[in-house]
């Protein structure tokens, strides 16, 4: 099963560093990120996410190889890959895969003016491996579908006062 959690940040440069130690170890197999998203309170008040994949930017890449190759059957190469990049963008776009961006613009509302958080949606086998690698960030958890223990690891690691059990 999945977990979502969201750690706030004084900045948009620690939340960032934060999101690309989660990436590093993605690609070592320590966990299986389905999203990861670095929301940011702008000081002039607005909420910007940053999503770590764009999915209109894979849509249309994809629409225009296969508009590309059904442009070929049709003699029409050019426009196949415009139609398909089209349509792929759209669908893209359409599809919000990972953490809603509504709750994802919610929460970045309760954050400070230049504050920023990130909010990564996952699971993993080694989350004690993963913990020590978000360590050196710091940051305070927002909101979180761990258990109480799984929590309190990661408060702790946080550097997050922790109740006494």
């Amino acid at each position: 099963m999945s977990n979502l959690i969201a750690i706030a940040y004084p900045d948009t440069a620690t939340a960032e560093e934060a999101r690309a130690e989660l990436v590093r170890a993605t690609r070592e197999h320590l966990v299986q990120l389905q999203d990861a998203v670095v929301v940011v309170h702008e000081p002039d008040g607005k909420i910007k996410l940053h999503q770590a994949v764009s999915a209109t930017g894979m849509g249309a890449a994809g629409g225009a190889m296969w508009g590309g190759l059904i442009g070929l059957l049709f003699l029409a190469p050019l426009f196949g890959m415009a139609v398909g990049a089209a349509s792929g963008a759209l669908g893209g776009k359409l599809s919000d895969t990972g953490v809603n961006d509504n709750f994802m613009k919610e929460l970045g509302a309760k954050l400070p003016p230049g504050g920023a958080a990130l909010i990564a949606l996952g699971r993993s086998d080694t989350p004690d491996r993963v913990i020590e690698r978000l360590r050196p960030f710091g940051g305070e958890i927002v909101q979180t579908s761990l258990s109480s223990e799984d929590e309190e690891r990661l408060r702790a690691a946080l550097g997050e006062p922790v109740a006494a059990t």
